[in-house]
């Protein structure tokens, strides 16, 4: 509405008042009126997050061209938060409200430009995603901006009750620092996979096609859904995705699944038909292989292995395993249920250069079942352990519910395997492996049923991390952090930044050769430090827990 229009609807009403006779006065009044009322206003409405970070990230192509990815590339900047797009579903709730009109958008910001009247503009203060509304106008006194913390999808997760089994091993640090399994190749060789093609739990890796290819050996078709569903329970520790109640050690790796294993008979074949997978594998480029299958017993006690058997050269599944590290692969084998019974483990457990995986409780407490070494070579079996007893999976019923046996243990190592693996993926097989079993709790002191212990993939991550950042200058650690944050060299000045570009913190610009910064008091989240070090600057992302 035109001030004119304003003057020509009140102006019957004050044509005889002293107030119609002061012109001047009342045009001054009337046009601050319409100034506080009518007035249009430039706003920044900011969100709390990108609920479709994971796929966005799972998916590049989605968000940056090809040529876009490659410079990332060659200058070794990985994608992160900012590169996802503000959520559309967001965007569509602010168009709907009355008055306002979306004029530009920012993902870096995580925000929206929006034009309106402020009383317009502050019904998004209604809704829950909205973190906080500047008014670009020094006029209007912003309202207190609500901090809250920032859930990135891509690094922090809500595992529900599979918490523990991330968190023993330390695979929930690599994971909030973006390293879940992205661009590894993982094949996950066991009897059927009923369910993975409907299953909600999974419907995570069927909408960013995670699944890049199956086979059924024993049936020699592409059918997964025959045999069982024990493969579908051992990939859900590795790829399962229902937020809340179980999020997998890697879940956006790559997957190839092979039916190697015959439910209806127990034979020599099947160690066969496991080799020829494992070649098909490494075909196909596969970086980790997990099996959670083991052989002693057959159907004709003529073929039956004895305990002399298992030293890693007799049987011939271990002699095609122990092929597996040459060829760049890392295999993660279950150690076998055996601790109670029969006692040792069973092959292809005893094959040399893999890892062989024992079971443990929530407590860290072997499994009594979990099968004992050492190899019939008097190797050090298993090589370490990972909770297998009471692990959170996802049952036959399609609920997420638990299970218990080395076959969980090994599919939980084989995730944060893989996740190591994309955070150094100059390692080879063999040092990947040695890293892993040097990191394990008991590694000075092994024992036959612990082997090594339980490995601490955080500790990896920290030492790898530091010894790569000191070829640089200037670095950071610990990472993540928690409340005194270290400069190998002593800096000039710092910011801390926030995902939506706000200054959280700053030294003293009269204060210099500073050592560390203490944040104990900053919300958990993402942030960038910027430092200037020796008249150059630097930025730094950093994980606050």
């Amino acid at each position: 509405m035109q001030i004119s229009e304003i003057l020509f609807y009140f102006s019957p009403f004050l044509k005889n008042t002293y107030l119609y006779k002061m012109k001047k006065f009342s045009f001054l009044f009337i046009l601050f009126i319409a100034l506080n009322v009518f007035s249009q206003e430039h706003a920044w409405i900011y969100f709390n997050d990108k609920p479709n970070a994971s796929t966005y990230l799972s998916n590049p192509l989605t968000m940056l061209s090809q040529r876009a990815l490659d410079r990332r590339l060659n200058q070794n900047i990985s994608l992160d938060y900012l590169d996802v797009p503000i959520s559309n579903s967001y965007i569509n709730q602010i168009v709907a409200l009355n008055g306002v009109e979306v004029k530009a958008k920012s993902k870096w910001l995580n925000a929206i430009h929006v034009y309106g009247l402020e009383t317009d503009i502050r019904q998004a203060e209604g809704f829950s995603f909205v973190n906080h509304i500047e008014f670009a106008s020094n006029n209007i006194t912003n309202r207190e901006e609500k901090i809250e913390k920032f859930n990135e999808i891509a690094v922090v997760y809500n595992y529900g009750n599979s918490l523990n089994q991330n968190e023993q091993i330390g695979v929930d640090i690599l994971h909030q620092n973006d390293y879940t399994g992205q661009g590894l190749y993982i094949a996950v060789m066991d009897n059927g996979f009923g369910g993975v093609d409907t299953f909600n739990g999974f419907q995570h890796i069927r909408d960013n096609n995670q699944i890049l290819g199956s086979y059924n050996f024993v049936e020699r078709n592409n059918n997964l859904n025959t045999g069982g569903t024990h493969g579908m329970s051992v990939l859900s520790t590795i790829a399962g995705f229902v937020d809340g109640e179980l999020i997998g050690t890697a879940p956006d790796a790559k997957f190839y699944l092979f039916v190697t294993e015959d439910v209806n008979s127990e034979s020599p074949l099947e160690e066969s038909l496991w080799v020829e997978a494992a070649e098909k594998a490494d075909s196909l480029g596969v970086d980790v292989i997990n099996t959670s299958l083991g052989y002693r017993d057959f159907d004709e006690s003529k073929y039956n292995h004895v305990y002399t058997d298992f030293n890693g050269s007799t049987t011939f599944i271990a002699r095609g395993a122990s092929v597996l590290a040459s060829r760049g692969i890392v295999a993660t084998i279950a150690a076998g249920n055996d601790g109670n019974g029969f006692h040792y483990i069973s092959t292809p457990a005893d094959a040399t250069n893999i890892l062989t995986v024992g079971a443990v409780d929530t407590n860290g407490n072997m499994a009594n079942f979990s099968s004992y070494g050492p190899s019939a070579d008097g190797r050090i079996k298993p090589d370490v352990d990972a909770k297998g007893a009471g692990t959170t999976i996802i049952q036959s019923s399609g609920n997420v519910g638990t299970g218990s046996g080395t076959s969980f243990a090994a599919p939980v190592l084989c995730g944060a395997v893989a996740c190591l693996w994309q955070a150094f993926p100059d390692k080879t097989s063999f040092e990947i492996m040695d890293l892993i079993r040097q990191s394990a709790h008991l590694y000075q002191n092994p024992t036959d049923h612990y082997g090594y212990g339980i490995p601490d993939f955080s500790s990896i991550y920290a030492t790898l991390n530091t010894s790569k950042n000191s070829l640089n200058s200037l670095y950071i650690y610990p990472v993540p952090v928690q409340n005194d944050l270290y400069f190998s060299q002593q800096i000039t000045s710092f910011e801390l930044i926030d995902l939506q570009g706000r200054k959280i913190l700053s030294n003293d610009r009269q204060i210099t050769g500073i050592k560390y910064v203490n944040i104990s008091n900053i919300n958990v989240g993402i942030y960038f430090l910027n430092v200037n070090y020796n008249n150059k600057n630097y930025q730094f992302k950093i994980i606050k827990k």
